[in-house]
């Protein structure tokens, strides 16, 4: 019952921060479900969690989204999501624990201090090589968006554009990650509890109600701050418990 109540929250609080900000559901609870039910079962979820809300979310943005670039980074994530999977079989969850939280706060830490004094990118290669680090990091960490980010910041792409454009990506990477990693044997939902989908649905429609308010009221920088500063907190949490179980 702790552990349904926590998913209820969790998924409402990241489910309206993305309505408001553009991403939030995987930066915020794939940290916390990680802790509570462990590096690979607790991302597994949330990749299942974010698809689900991001195609809600993304059904309401959807004449924004730049489909153009949807296509050259959502094409080759697979390939990520391959090299993740295959790391998840060989490393300890005390060791996945580390990886997750590192990579997390790497990929804050480049949203934060590069914003700006990145080179702009052109041409397809860096759309490309955002996709496949977007699939690894989404397959091991469940957060695909701050890596999009730090492209989004040097290609000076549009906010509006750019967070519905997350939308179709996160559900094309949730369904890879998760996909790859069954096929591949490197994890299951199988211990999962049944009651975790209709809850974690029910945290998604009450998140995406109040988002839709707040976002009458709340800027789209001063909710993605928040949805980075929660995240990075988890981040730490899972590098702590991680270096604590090795």
């Amino acid at each position: 019952m702790a552990l349904l109540i926590l998913i209820l929250f969790i998924v409402a609080l990241g489910s309206g921060l993305q309505r408001v900000a553009g991403m939030g559901l995987g930066l915020i609870a794939a940290p916390v479900l990680a802790i509570a039910m462990g590096p690979v079962q607790g991302v597994m979820v949330v990749n299942i969690l974010a698809m689900v809300n991001a195609a809600m979310t993304g059904y309401t943005v959807r004449e924004h989204i730049d489909w153009r670039r949807c296509f050259y980074i959502g094409s080759v994530m697979v390939f990520g999501a391959i090299a993740g999977a295959l790391l998840i079989k060989q490393v300890s969850n005390g060791l996945l624990l580390i990886l997750f939280g590192t990579l997390i706060l790497i990929a804050l830490f480049m949203v934060s201090a590069l914003k700006g004094r990145m080179p702009e990118p052109r041409g397809r290669i860096p759309m490309l090589v955002t996709g496949v680090v977007g699939g690894f990091t989404n397959t091991l960490a469940a957060v695909a968006g701050p890596v999009i980010t730090v492209y989004a910041q040097a290609a000076r792409w549009d906010h509006r554009s750019f967070a519905a454009t997350l939308q179709p990506l996160f559900v094309i990477s949730g369904g890879m990650s998760f996909l790859i990693k069954s096929l591949l044997g490197a994890g299951n939902l199988g211990a999962t509890s049944p009651w975790v989908w209709p809850v974690g649905l029910l945290g998604m429609f009450i998140g995406i109600y109040l988002g839709t308010q707040l976002s009458k009221i709340i800027s789209r920088d001063r909710a993605h701050k928040l949805a980075l500063l929660l995240a990075g907190a988890g981040g730490l949490s899972a590098l702590v418990r991680g270096a604590l179980a090795l």
